[in-house]
């Protein structure tokens, strides 16, 4: 999954750098896997390859059937930001949205969205052999569309690679005392501010339990910055439980403060983006001296990654 996000970062440079035919460096991302490039999804602002529908074409001298079998169907791939001249200007414009006030209304996540939809029609009975790929920005559209299409009866697999969590950088405080009093402290607060502007129970509520069943599978560094606090949100859950204020923790889950506070006003309030139920976590604990290593998509194939995998589930 992280190398078909990859060759759609590659489809933007070639798209840069004018290279086509057997110039372009981008398919061999793709055919390696056995997958072939069904449609390249072209952002409205700045004519930038945003994203990549894939479909998955086992060879016929496959040797394990069961393995063609458990695969994806189609995948829709998003990269992230783009920092060369001809698309940071419109990427840097989408993290500052995302920061402020969320990306739904872009033109990007419009495509993106209809895309999607239109690759689970096309698949019909089999829309679960559909998955969702994204790499930091990217997530941050993967993310939003599989809570979009969870809430629509459609659960797709979804791979998250550093996926932004708008948040102050508890987890890279060294002393694990100290954060735990922060968060704790932090979950007290949030409850606060959600039990004053009366935003507990009823619908909300709902549509965040209603997400359960969609369990992304959520890769990040503690080193990055960017995704790293997602190492800390699913373990303070049960911190909360184990000091006897489960149900602080439970409804300091479900919002942030900034996102209360920018819902003010509006009858359907703002949701926060980075706050999802359930998730299959995957941590990278290997060395990683500078934030490109740390955020960075190609620390995802290394071979010698140090991983923690563990599954959490929302009750």
């Amino acid at each position: 999954m992280a190398s078909l996000v990859q060759g759609v970062y590659v489809l933007e440079r070639d798209r840069q750098r004018n290279r086509q035919g057997p110039d372009a460096r981008a398919p061999a991302w793709w055919k390696f896997f056995n997958f072939e490039l069904r449609q390249a999804l072209v952002d409205a602002a700045d004519s930038s390859i945003f994203g990549a529908v894939y479909a998955f074409q086992p060879p016929y001298h496959l040797i394990d059937p069961a393995a063609a079998a458990s695969a994806p169907h189609y995948v829709v791939a998003f990269r992230g930001t783009v920092t060369k001249k001809a698309s940071a200007s419109r990427d840097l414009e989408l993290d500052l949205l995302l920061v402020r006030s969320g990306i739904e209304h872009t033109s990007r996540f419009r495509i993106a969205m209809q895309t999607i939809h239109d690759v689970v029609v096309a698949a019909g009975a089999g829309h679960g052999r559909v998955w969702l790929a994204g790499h930091s920005l990217g997530s941050a559209i993967s993310t939003l569309a599989g809570k979009t299409m969870a809430r629509a009866g459609v659960v797709l697999t979804t791979f998250l690679f550093n996926a932004p969590f708008l948040s102050a950088p508890v987890e890279r405080i060294p002393h694990k005392k100290v954060k735990q009093g922060i968060r704790i402290a932090k979950s007290f607060v949030t409850a606060g501010v959600v039990t004053v502007l009366h935003k507990s129970g009823g619908s909300s509520d709902e549509a965040f339990a209603a997400l359960a069943r969609w369990v992304p599978n959520l890769l990040v560094n503690p080193a990055d910055p960017i995704s790293a606090e997602y190492v800390g949100y699913f373990d303070h859950r049960k911190k909360m439980e184990d000091i006897g204020a489960g149900a602080v923790g439970r409804l300091a889950t479900r919002h942030s403060v900034k996102d209360l506070l920018l819902g003010i006003g509006k009858p359907e309030g703002c949701e926060p983006l980075h706050l999802f139920p359930s998730a299959v976590l995957t941590v990278n604990r290997g060395p990683s001296p500078d934030f490109k290593s740390a955020h960075g998509i190609h620390q995802w194939w290394r071979p010698d990654l140090a991983l923690e995998c563990r599954a959490y589930s929302y009750a």
